[in-house]
């Protein structure tokens, strides 16, 4: 017996460093944001979360993620909700648990960019409304895009974390993530994440980039990532052991497939673990009861991807994007068609020099794939925002653009702009009031119909009707 217990001493598999120094690891909720993005289209109303905010407040998370990205656009869209009212609401009961939204740069929550009047009159009214953290991201990382907004939330005294749109592609490496990282923190971050949309980065690739990160910034560095091709939750372990500070999960209700790895689980694997987050699973079990019956509700809504979709890792559409393309195929009848759209999708980022497939790349890729194949030609219909795209009106592309694209798109001696784009839009405050005088009553309205103005002006003729 004492020899086998030598034995089983010697041969003992060592997992952390005895002396890690990083504490436990913390977490952010995406349930109410990105993980209801990925799983039921952000589909959830504000009156199905609201039973359960409190003890998701008292639970122990970094933060609540829920706002931003896709939301307000579901709202006033869909839902007919203000909102600006969601975050007042979430206030009420969430009184310890800093609330953070995604934040698109200088794009806000649509899909172009905004004069820099309007950015900041969106970051000071949303601040004023209760958000205390600016997760902001460029969809191309061209951190000048992002300047104004950080600029606008530290002003208001609110937090900024720099979010790293993390992809693979000929042009992007190690090195220019650390870069991307140190930008974020010469505009005023507080925190760097690095997002894996898709979940199709390896666990030995993210771990090697967190630190790295980790040993450049002062500040600490966050992991997100979808669980679309199965590898994702033995990434956040890595991620964890290569000190990870923050990671983005969901109670399980709202976990896996094309959403992020389960609370539950990542707390039960870390026990007794030098990064042990000394949080109790259970307190998690009528939060987790609530979000099953919730889902039900929006069944119809959950993306058809069964198990996992390995493939991901070369079309790299992210989870939300998936399921919204999805349903769009199904509107024209095209569903059996998907697989040869995600095949061009590929193709389509080639000749896009490699954007990483966030929001509004993977929706513009996933839009000019969806055209090339269903008229069966290439490139035959090009819609206005691939034209602004290659004409450098989203920002510095990273890699080359393909030449047939650049012929078909750009006239005859111009050049793409290689500013600022917003250094090229007048300011819009003024002239938006003036469009919306009437039915605006405050600035809420008024940014409202700024980023949506055509079905934002319905819904505020249907809020005060």
């Amino acid at each position: 017996m004492n020899q086998m217990n030598e034995n089983l001493q010697e041969s003992s598999y060592v997992v952390w460093n005895p002396s890690d120094e990083n504490g436990a690891v913390r977490f952010a909720s995406c349930d109410f944001r990105d993980g209801q993005q990925s799983l039921i289209a952000t589909r959830m109303r504000t009156e199905d979360m609201i039973p359960i905010l409190e003890e998701m407040d008292a639970f122990g998370f970094e933060c609540i993620e829920m706002w931003g990205g896709a939301t307000f656009d579901s709202c006033i869209r869909y839902l007919d909700e203000d909102p600006w009212d969601r975050v007042r609401t979430f206030k009420k009961y969430v009184r310890k648990t800093p609330l953070r939204m995604l934040l698109r740069g200088q794009n806000l929550l649509g899909y172009t960019p905004y004069p820099d009047d309007v950015v900041e009159q969106f970051i000071l009214t949303s601040a004023k409304a209760g958000i205390d953290i600016f997760l902001t991201f460029d969809g191309l990382n061209d951190i000048r895009n992002c300047e104004t907004a950080a600029r606008a939330a530290l002003k208001a005294g609110k937090r900024v974390e720099g979010n790293i749109q993390f992809t693979s592609s000929p042009v992007h490496t190690m090195e220019s993530f650390v870069q991307t990282a140190c930008d974020y923190i010469s505009i005023g971050a507080t925190a760097v994440h690095l997002e894996d949309m898709g979940g199709m980065i390896d666990p030995i690739t993210a771990a090697q980039t967190v630190a790295a990160i980790k040993k450049t910034v002062n500040v600490p560095v966050h992991y997100h990532a979808h669980c679309t091709s199965g590898m994702t939750e033995i990434t956040y372990w890595e991620v964890i052991k290569a000190g990870a500070d923050v990671v983005d999960v969901d109670v399980s209700a709202f976990a896996l497939s094309t959403s992020h790895p389960s609370a539950e689980s990542i707390i039960a694997a870390l026990k007794n673990t030098p990064r042990d987050t000394k949080l109790d699973y259970n307190k998690l079990a009528n939060i987790n009861r609530h979000l099953l019956e919730v889902r039900k509700k929006y069944r119809e809504f959950e993306p058809n991807l069964l198990g996992v979709d390995i493939n991901v890792v070369k079309h790299q559409i992210p989870g939300g994007m998936r399921s919204n393309l999805e349903r769009q195929l199904s509107e024209i009848d095209a569903l059996n068609r998907l697989e040869e759209v995600l095949e061009e999708v590929v193709r389509v980022r080639k000749d896009f020099g490699y954007p990483p497939l966030g929001t509004p790349f993977s929706q513009m890729c996933g839009a000019q794939a969806t055209m090339n194949v269903i008229t069966g030609e290439r490139y035959r219909m090009i819609p206005k925002e691939t034209q602004a795209y290659v004409r450098g009106k989203y920002g510095r592309i990273p890699g080359p653009v393909n030449e047939e694209l650049k012929r078909k798109v750009l006239k005859d001696g111009e050049d793409p702009i290689d500013c600022r784009p917003a250094d090229l839009i007048e300011p819009g405050m003024g002239r938006l009031k003036k469009e919306i005088a009437g039915i605006a009553r405050n600035d809420e309205d008024v940014l409202t119909y700024a980023l949506f103005p055509t079905i934002g002006l319905k819904f505020l003729e249907r809020k005060y009707k």
